[in-house]
C-alpha cells in the first residue's frame, strides 16, 4: 500500500538585485506563511540549497529549519535538495538530530550531489569528488543516528570512535530522500534504500527506478515518491500570472546558467523529452484540483510541493494563492483520491 499523500510548499529565499523589498522581509513572510499553512493543515515544507548567488539564495537550511520548527506545530521539514559534498557528515549528523528535537520529530533530508562549477570552487571541492563526498556523507549520517560508537575509513572521511550526540527523535534518524536525475542516481536511491525525487525523463527516473526496486525484492510502494510543481490558483489569471511569471523566467534563467557552466551534464537536468512536467499550473480551484489529481495519478506521486514564493516576487504576494491550495485544493484532492 502506497503511503499517504502529503502536500507542502517551497522555499529558496531570494531578493534579485533591484527587488522593491529586503531578503529580511523574504524571512519574515516566509515564516509568517508556514505559520499560517500550518494552521491550515498543509503537511510539508521544503528548503532548497544554492551558494555564491546574487539574489541571496538560501545556503544554509538548518537555521530555517530551525526557525520553521518554532513557528510550526505539524508540518514535516525537509530539503529539495541540501548538496551534501559542501556539509561535514558529523557535523551534518549533528544539525538534523538537535532540528528532530527542535522540531519534536519533524525533520527529513533530501539529498543532491550538485553540478554547478561555481559552487565547487567556491568550497576548493573538485566536482569530480562529488559523488564520493555525498555517499560517504550518506554513511556516516546513517552511522550517526544508530546510537553506537563508529569507526569509518572512506576515501574522503576518516574517523575513530565517534558517538554523535544526541540522538534524533525518530528512530535511525531522519528519512532520506535522493534526488534521481539520472541512471547513476536513481541506482544510488535503490542502493541507500530512500525516498526518491524525480526530475527528469519519466522512463529513467520513475520507471527505472521501480523496477530496480523489485529487482532488489522490495516493494516500490513502499517509497515515497515527492516532487516540486507550482500551483497559482487564482480566480484572475489575467491579473496574478504575469508577476509570477516574470519571476518564474528568471528563475529559469539562473538555472539554466548554472546547466550551461556545467556543460552537457548540467544541460541533459532540463532536457524535455519524456520529462515530468513541473510547469506552473494557473487557474482557479476546479482547475488546479484537476490537473493536481491527474499529475499524482500519471506518475505515482505521494508527495507533491508548490512554491510559495518566487525570485522578484515577496512571499506575501503568494500567499493567498497558498492559502487557496491548501484549505480548497488539496481537500478536493484528497477527496478525489480516497484520502
Amino acid at each position: 500500500m502506497a503511503p499517504p499523500l502529503r502536500f507542502g510548499v517551497a522555499h529558496d529565499f531570494r531578493c534579485p538585485p533591484g527587488s522593491p523589498y529586503r531578503l529580511q522581509d523574504v524571512y519574515d513572510q516566509t515564516l509568517e506563511q508556514l505559520r499560517v499553512l500550518d494552521g491550515l493543515g498543509l503537511d510539508l515544507v521544503w528548503f532548497s540549497e544554492h551558494h555564491f548567488v546574487e539574489d541571496g539564495y538560501l545556503p544554509s537550511f538548518v537555521p530555517v529549519a530551525g526557525a520553521a520548527a518554532a513557528v510550526t506545530s505539524r508540518m514535516r521539514i525537509s530539503t529539495d535538495i541540501a548538496l551534501l559534498p559542501f556539509s561535514h557528515p558529523i557535523r551534518l549528523a549533528e544539525d538534523l538530530a538537535v532540528l528532530d528535537q527542535l522540531s519534536g520529530g519533524r525533520m527529513e533530508l533530501g539529498i543532491g550531489l550538485g553540478y554547478a562549477p561555481h559552487e565547487f570552487r567556491g568550497f576548493g571541492i573538485p566536482v569530480s569528488r562529488r559523488v564520493s563526498l555525498t555517499e560517504e556523507c550518506v554513511e556516516i549520517l546513517k552511522l550517526a543516528w544508530s546510537g553506537e560508537r563508529f569507526t569509518y575509513a572512506g576515501k574522503r572521511y576518516r574517523f575513530e570512535d565517534v558517538q554523535v550526540t544526541p540522538l534524533p527523535v525518530q528512530e535511525g534518524g531522519p528519512p532520506l530522500w535522493m534526488a534521481a536525475t539520472s541512471p547513476a542516481s536513481v541506482a544510488r536511491a535503490v542502493r541507500f534504500d530512500t525516498h526518491v525525487l524525480p526530475q527528469g525523463p519519466r522512463r529513467v527516473v520513475l520507471d527505472d527506478w521501480r523496477a530496480e526496486v523489485v529487482a532488489e525484492g522490495r516493494d516500490p510502494d513502499a517509497y515515497r515518491v515527492g516532487i516540486i510543481r507550482s500551483f497559482l490558483v487564482t480566480d484572475d489569471p489575467e491579473r496574478d500570472w504575469p508577476p509570477l511569471r516574470e519571476a518564474e523566467r528568471y528563475r529559469m534563467r539562473v538555472y539554466s546558467r548554472f546547466a550551461e557552466e556545467a556543460g552537457r551534464g548540467g544541460k541533459a537536468l532540463f532536457l524535455e523529452e519524456d520529462r515530468i512536467p513541473q510547469k506552473v499550473v494557473v487557474g482557479d480551484v476546479a482547475r488546479c484540483a484537476a490537473e493536481l489529481e491527474a499529475f499524482i495519478r500519471e506518475y505515482g506521486l505521494t508527495d507533491v510541493v508548490t512554491w510559495g514564493s518566487a525570485p522578484g516576487l515577496p512571499p506575501a504576494a503568494l500567499t493567498p494563492s497558498m492559502v487557496r491550495f491548501a484549505s480548497e485544493v488539496v481537500p478536493r484532492v484528497r477527496a478525489a483520491l480516497g484520502q
